[in-house]
């Protein structure tokens, strides 16, 4: 017999599971977590069975809400927390979130970041810290953190971080964006080194030209550029994509449920690309 659940009982499931782990639930932070990519990596996670912690900045509160309710609804549990990944001490407070919600940390999913959409020479020097704060200092905190609660556990665990199609191939437009993704492949070479010793595998995935707000962007700029209309300059890149379509956040959340899983426990110090063909490592 099907039943029609009320808004009441609904409401009432959804604060049930807010931020109830069950003993023995793998547990997952991701940070960006309340749009785009970052909330299909959440909500993949979340289908995938771990408790999820949905991070992002207070400014993104509603995001956080809103993507803590899809993972529940879909039968999921998550927590939301807040955080600034350029604050180190936020980190180890989302860190220390996480395990009070599911006891343990096993997956942390630094996808957290921005792109700024600019030709070099029209770059001023608090653009550019403010990408390198974000991007690499982010990612830094949140690798560090999540590898002293690992380590500290004792039973290993998967980091995993948010690179790009430029990290191997720079776009026009995206230079100090490119810059940092580099640095993003290249610290997670060497925390895979470091901390394989503790069980702890390292990667990161890398998307390709994904239908979000910065491809809508970059199109924007390089159409202004070229004297395009808009669309144009996207179909253009598009173009190189041997499978024939822009990507979706699903198909790097797709990767993002590979690396955190078992079947990748032989991986580490890899960023995989997630781009249908454009680049070929």
């Amino acid at each position: 017999m099907h039943t029609t659940s009320t808004a009441a009982e609904t409401q009432s499931t959804v604060e049930a599971a807010r931020s109830a782990a069950p003993e023995g639930q793998r547990v997952a932070v991701v940070t960006g977590a309340a749009r785009g990519i970052g909330e299909s990596i959440a909500r993949r996670l979340g289908r995938d069975g771990l408790h999820v912690i949905v991070a992002d900045l207070l400014s993104m509160q509603d995001g956080i809400d809103a993507t803590v309710d899809e993972i529940i609804l879909a039968g999921g549990t998550a927590t939301g927390v807040t955080v600034d990944v350029t604050e180190e001490e936020s980190v180890a407070a989302l860190i220390a979130a996480a395990v009070e919600a599911g006891g343990h940390l096993d997956v942390f999913v630094a996808n957290a970041g921005i792109a700024q959409v600019k030709e070099l020479l029209d770059y001023d020097a608090e653009d550019f810290q403010k990408i390198l704060d974000v991007n690499v200092t982010g990612v830094f905190n949140s690798y560090r953190q999540a590898a002293k609660q690992m380590v500290a556990q004792g039973h290993g665990g998967k980091i995993i971080g948010a690179a790009s199609i430029v990290a191997f191939r720079p776009f026009a437009l995206l230079g100090p964006y490119s810059a940092t993704k580099w640095a993003v492949r290249g610290l997670t070479q060497a925390a895979a080194m470091e901390w394989a010793e503790h069980g702890i595998t390292v990667n990161a995935y890398g998307p390709g030209i994904v239908g979000t707000a910065m491809w809508d962007l970059i199109d924007e700029k390089l159409a202004a550029k070229n004297g395009q209309q808009r669309g144009e300059a996207l179909a253009e890149n598009a173009a190189s994509i041997h499978l024939g379509r822009v990507s979706v956040p699903d198909d790097v959340a797709k990767m993002v449920s590979y690396l955190a899983g078992e079947d990748s426990d032989y991986v580490t110090g890899q960023t995989l690309l997630v781009d249908g063909g454009i680049q070929f490592s």
